[in-house]
This record gives C-alpha cells, structure tokens and sequence, in this order.
C-alpha cells in the first residue's frame, strides 16, 4: 500500500459517491462510525499482524531473495490468531466487518488478505468459520474476482 493509501481512498470514494456506491455510508451516522471503526482496526491491528507474513513468506524470499524469518512469521501468526478471534465474534453477528453491507472497511483488507492467502499459511483462516465466510464472501465478488486475477503472485 502507498502511505495515506486511505485518505486517498476515502477521497475518491466521497467524490464519485452515488447512492449505490456510499462504501463510507456517510448517510447514517451510525454505519458510517462502523466503517471508520473496522477501518482503524484493519489499519492498526489486522494489517500489522498480517502483512509481515507476506513480506516473510512471499516479498522477501521471491523478490529480494531474502530467505524467511520464522520467528517473525510465528510473532505474526500469533498476533493475528488474535485479531482473528475478534474478527470473527464480529462476523458472527453481521455479514461484513461494518453490518450487513460491503463497505470500505472490507475492501481495505483485500490487498494484504490476498497475497497473505498465497502464503503457506492461508489454512489459518480455516479456524475461524465465520471469517473464512468473509473472506468467500468478498472473493465471489466479479469486481474482486478481476482486481484478484491482475494481482496474482507471479512464481
């Protein structure tokens, strides 16, 4: 992700916003708080947790030849086995992260959840059935369908 990747997309999202498309729900109060809410988590608990395995299992070894630090990848697994058990009380009772709609909070995890489902340990989802649904959920989507095939770890 480019820094500030979220202000941008907030940004565009505002603009070109209709009412089939209000991903941030600015139009109530209480959904958008959500939104802003499972964004801060993604930003501040998911993706720490998550994206060193990426780096360690995919970017490291592939593109720098770096080979992989467990220990970092066992520290990160750890930390997202965490985070996970909250995801998944929370999508025990809606089915995306903000309520019953997509919103911008579930997109934001697309790009780090997709490389870190190419990583040896994508079965860690496995564990938690409700974020596993999510996760389908998300991928059945045509628009994810395409971004997911442009974005396909090349070996």
């Amino acid at each position: 992700m480019i820094p500030e990747s979220r202000a941008i997309s907030k940004y565009i999202l505002r603009k070109y916003k209709s009412a089939e498309t209000d991903l941030l729900r600015e139009g109530n109060l209480r959904e958008a708080a959500m939104v802003d809410v499972w964004t801060e988590v993604e930003a501040h608990q998911y993706n720490p947790a998550l994206s060193p395995v990426v780096y360690e299992c995919l970017i490291n070894p592939t593109m720098r030849g770096v080979p992989t630090n467990q220990k970092v990848v066992d520290e990160s697994l750890e930390k997202l086995r965490k985070v996970l058990h909250v995801y998944e009380a929370r999508l025990s009772k809606s089915k995306y992260l903000a309520g019953d709609f997509l919103s911008f909070a579930d997109l934001n995890h697309f790009p780090y959840t997709f490389y870190f489902m190419a990583t040896p340990h994508a079965s860690l989802f496995d564990s938690y059935p409700h974020v596993k649904a999510w996760w389908e959920r998300l991928m059945a989507r045509p628009s994810m369908k395409k971004l997911g095939a442009s974005m396909a770890p090349k070996p």
